[in-house]
């Protein structure tokens, strides 16, 4: 089968397509047929050595066929969806055409929607859903603020709570981006960095964080009393929040929670109990707005890698598998 393998830490250049033999499931896993995988920002700090010692096949998420499973839960040829379990990480991921998956992290679904738009859902879609309604508890009419709301991740947030009837405003860095995000839901977007002017403080329900701890103090301050706040995105980078006190940084009463989508599986999180076929149903009947913002061929993933590091993707990138 090909793979696209990381020979070393670097930058997309270190990306190279080669023939490996294909996965041999282990017990509990699920072998599938990669047809599209979506693109994250964790597979740059993979990429760049960021995040360790990780795997040489990247990938966190695909979408897909059942190859085997030897437990008989699912058929041969049955469409799955796949994030996580420790693709890329621990094991090899899902940039090649094949992938084994444990089952925990594999969930079936009836779609007729073509590759390219289901590699959106398993990882942009799934998070989404579990930040609004996990974590931000986000319900009808509700205000809701998406920081970082251009990225995959923004804009499956503002298309969900549009769908859910909440309230949303967005931030992004440039005027350009706003249209797309009021067509996805987005009824106010503001030009902004890590900090917002002061008459936003005490307005909103619920705040998305995708910039990371650049930005969390100010987040919380954004917050009505009792309101909620959900860190779930690093795009203003990886280093710490330095000298962070409860005390003086946390407003009272307003509930700080974080999502990472490397818990999907695990007890307690679940992608069972992710509504994913309500999803897909969704998007296939024009409820849900996601399209892919540009699709590559499998030996294009460099030019993915460089227009994502660049920060000019807007949006899902999404590879295709003929």
């Amino acid at each position: 089968m090909r793979a696209i393998v990381r020979r070393r830490f670097g930058g997309p250049e270190v990306l190279v397509e080669e023939v490996q033999e294909r996965p041999r499931p282990e017990p509990g896993q699920v072998l599938i047929q990669v047809r599209a995988f979506g693109l994250n920002h964790a597979e740059l700090y993979m990429r760049r050595g960021e995040w360790g010692n990780v795997a040489a096949v990247s990938g966190i998420e695909c979408v897909g066929t059942v190859v085997e499973d030897a437990s008989g839960r699912l058929a041969p040829g049955q469409v799955v969806l796949a994030a996580m379990g420790g693709m890329g990480r621990s094991i090899a991921g899902s940039y090649a055409e094949m992938v084994a998956v444990r089952h925990a992290n594999v969930v079936p679904v009836e779609a007729s929607l073509a590759w390219q738009q289901l590699a959106m859902v398993p990882e942009s879609y799934g998070v989404a859903w579990s930040c609004l309604h996990r974590c931000l508890k986000l319900g009808p009419g509700q205000r809701l603020l998406v920081r970082g709301a251009n990225s995959a991740l923004g804009r499956a947030a503002l298309d969900l709570a549009r769908h859910a009837g909440a309230a949303a405003t967005a931030t992004c860095r440039s005027a350009a981006q706003a249209s797309a995000l009021k067509e996805l839901g987005a009824e106010r977007v503001i030009i902004a960095g890590t900090s917002l002017e002061p008459q936003e403080a005490g307005q909103y329900d619920a705040v998305l964080d995708l910039l990371g701890n650049s930005s969390l103090r100010d987040s919380l301050r954004l917050a009505v009393p009792g309101g909620h706040v959900c860190l779930a995105g690093f795009l203003g980078g990886l280093a710490p929040l330095e000298t962070f006190n409860p005390l003086t940084d946390m407003p009272s009463t307003v509930q700080l929670s974080f999502f990472g989508s490397f818990n999907f599986g695990e007890a307690g999180h679940e992608m069972a109990a992710i509504p994913y076929q309500e999803i897909v149903d969704a998007m296939a009947g024009g409820r849900l707005l996601g399209r892919p913002a540009q699709v590559f061929a499998f030996e294009q993933i460099g030019a993915a890698h460089s227009l994502m590091e660049q920060g000019a993707a807007n949006g899902k990138l999404v590879v295709q598998i003929d």
